[in-house]
């Protein structure tokens, strides 16, 4: 067992920040009090109070609850692989300046568009409101509702992943008495207990501690910090190899036991380079400093590897843990299975204040590759200027092979072109994220349901030269492909995978793009999008996800499905574009890969 003097600490630790957090509710509550006079002084209109009262009050929880400790004390456990005696610190920005503004700046509204955004904000609340009573109804404490048949179903260890996942989004549309009742339920979960033998580290790490800690940025409920210690403390067990490298799942018994977890051979890049955020971040609200010790090794292991690859600046598909190999491999993509790798460098240079200079390596070298290899214009009727994000295979010789295939999950890349291009002063690549949401954008528009598939296929044109719509061409390229059906829009080859569930990607470029230009086109476009999944999907009970989105009928095929994503990051995205654009802001907030926003620390 550790020495006696550890506990002491860490509950010296947790008293000092219990105080801290008992003086921080008292000075939000005395801010608050001196913005609605202000807001009040200015004579703004009723509804903007209101909303700022939902989103600033703190106060007491209106249901009560008990706190249930986890029956593993996982911070205790004493690993057969212990960290280094000297833990790596958080960096210390440099200079006083901080990092340049990201999002726009939004003038004053007109009382029209105030108007017609309140009302778009008002029915995706209400879109909300269903589904998350529906989940409470039939689903409570299980991982996701299953609205056709209106029952629950497992997924991610019993810990019911909807209502962690869903924690921030009810606080930010002011759902305070559903927030309060999930926060009790949330108290009652036991992390030393799993329904499966192997934890998930990936989704564990992005749903439940991501969920937790940006709930407790934004309300400032103990508890909240109390099981994310918890659970980061069993993350952090997944540390506990022989080389301090991260396991994919977590052996549950072997975690409890300390005695040390073997790391697999080959993974999605995607698992342990997306543990970086809410680490760190758990490191600066705890004062903690083993959880960014532990994840520096991986962006260490990525630095070094990142020109060393078949397309340096980028990292193949599958990684090599145990061999610490990040490049060997010849198939590149930043759709599934690598996505949030790259979301997370420019991600963890904001949230760091740019204070480690090689996360801005990372961000620069996959950007600039990205360009030069993955995107591509697509031939489209009316030749509009839009980037899709494709693959890229490399054969023996070393030759890169575009293959033009994209998928939703890809469509994360926009937003984060659009904000690495300010965090790093870059208008040319806001611009190449607007061209390549746009491809998103045009996707869900071009099929007939409004909804754009999971996987599809389009055309490239030549790189440097005139992208005009050739209709033979068209005819030609889809005869190859015996996926192709006589129904889908031309431009298009496949639609591979045709289902529509429930995903956040594009809505999370366009939610970026409205806040970094300002530009109306994104709020018309939000709103298309908003109005077609909310009728594709609609149950009596929920939303459901769609089995093909390529046809429209009177009735769409749904999937008794509804992900803990589509709540905690879909209609979240929704919300926030149709908003008052302080709330959650870019510059004051870094929301991860669940859309789970972390408050970004200032010098």
């Amino acid at each position: 067992m550790p020495p006696l003097h550890h506990h002491l600490r860490r509950q010296l630790r947790l008293r000092s920040r219990l105080a801290a957090l008992r003086f921080k509710n008292v000075l939000v509550a005395a801010a608050f009090c001196l913005t609605v006079f202000y807001f009040l002084s200015r004579s703004e209109s009723p509804s903007e109070v209101v909303l700022l009262e939902r989103h600033m009050n703190s106060g007491p929880p209106s249901h009560p609850f008990t706190v249930v400790k986890s029956s593993v004390d996982w911070g205790d456990i004493e690993y057969r692989h212990p960290p280094r005696e000297q833990l790596a610190q958080l960096p210390k920005p440099a200079g006083k300046g901080g990092l340049p503004r990201v999002q726009h700046r939004f003038g004053k509204e007109s009382s029209a568009a105030r108007q017609t955004r309140e009302e778009r904000r008002d029915a995706v609340l209400q879109l909300t409101r269903r589904c998350w009573d529906s989940y409470r109804k039939y689903a409570w404490k299980q991982d996701a509702l299953l609205p056709l048949s209106k029952d629950g179903r497992g997924q991610f260890s019993g810990w019911a992943a909807t209502l962690v996942d869903s924690l921030d989004t009810l606080w930010m549309m002011g759902l305070r008495d559903q927030f309060d009742e999930a926060v009790a339920a949330v108290a009652e979960i036991d992390f030393g207990l799993s329904s499966a033998p192997q934890v998930n580290i990936f989704e564990t790490n992005i749903r439940y501690l991501g969920g937790l800690m940006a709930a407790y940025d934004l309300s400032g409920r103990e508890v909240l910090l109390h099981k994310a210690i918890e659970l980061g403390d069993l993350i952090y067990g997944g540390f506990n190899t022989e080389n301090r490298m991260p396991v994919d799942n977590i052996n549950f018994q072997a975690a409890m036991e300390g005695s040390g977890l073997l790391v697999e051979g080959n993974v999605v890049s995607a698992s342990p380079g997306t543990l970086t955020l809410e680490l760190t971040r758990l490191s600066q609200l705890t004062g903690d400093p083993k959880y960014y010790d532990a994840i520096t090794r991986v962006v260490e292991l990525f630095y070094r590897g990142q020109n060393q690859t078949a397309l340096p600046g980028l990292f193949p598909m599958f990684v090599s843990m145990s061999r610490e190999d990040v490049t060997t491999g010849g198939t590149f993509t930043l759709g599934g299975c690598a996505d949030s790798l790259y979301e997370y460098f420019p991600k963890m240079h904001a949230l760091l204040s740019g204070a480690h200079p090689q996360l801005a390596a990372l961000t620069r070298g996959f950007m600039d590759a990205a360009k030069r290899y993955l995107f591509f214009r697509p031939m489209v009727p009316h030749n509009d200027d839009i980037l899709i994000s494709g693959n890229v295979n490399v054969d023996q010789a070393g030759v890169p092979n575009l293959d033009p295939e994209t998928e939703h999950l890809a469509c994360f890349v926009g937003g984060t072109f659009a904000l690495a291009g300010r965090l790093f002063q870059s208008e040319e690549d806001v611009e190449v994220g607007a061209r390549l949401t746009r491809g998103c954008v045009y996707a869900y528009k071009s099929f007939a349901t409004g909804m754009m598939p999971e996987r599809l296929n389009m055309i490239p044109c030549e790189r440097d030269k005139p992208c005009m719509w050739d209709e033979e061409r068209w005819v030609e390229e889809r005869a190859k492909r015996p996926e192709y059906k006589p129904h889908l829009p031309k431009g298009f080859t496949t639609a591979k995978d045709p289902r529509y569930i429930l995903r956040p990607e594009a809505i999370e470029s366009v939610f970026y793009m409205w806040r970094i230009t300002g530009d109306a086109e994104w709020q018309e476009a939000a709103w298309d999008m908003f109005q077609a999944v909310a009728k594709g999907t609609a149950t009596e009970t929920g939303s459901a996800a769609v089995l093909d989105v390529t046809v429209a009928l009177p009735q769409l095929p749904l999937d008794d499905y509804m992900e803990s994503f589509w709540i905690a990051e879909t209609l979240k995205y929704f919300y926030l574009i149709f908003s008052p654009p302080d709330l959650i802001s870019l510059d004051k907030y870094v929301l991860n890969t669940e859309a789970h926003p972390f408050l970004r620390p200032h010098p």
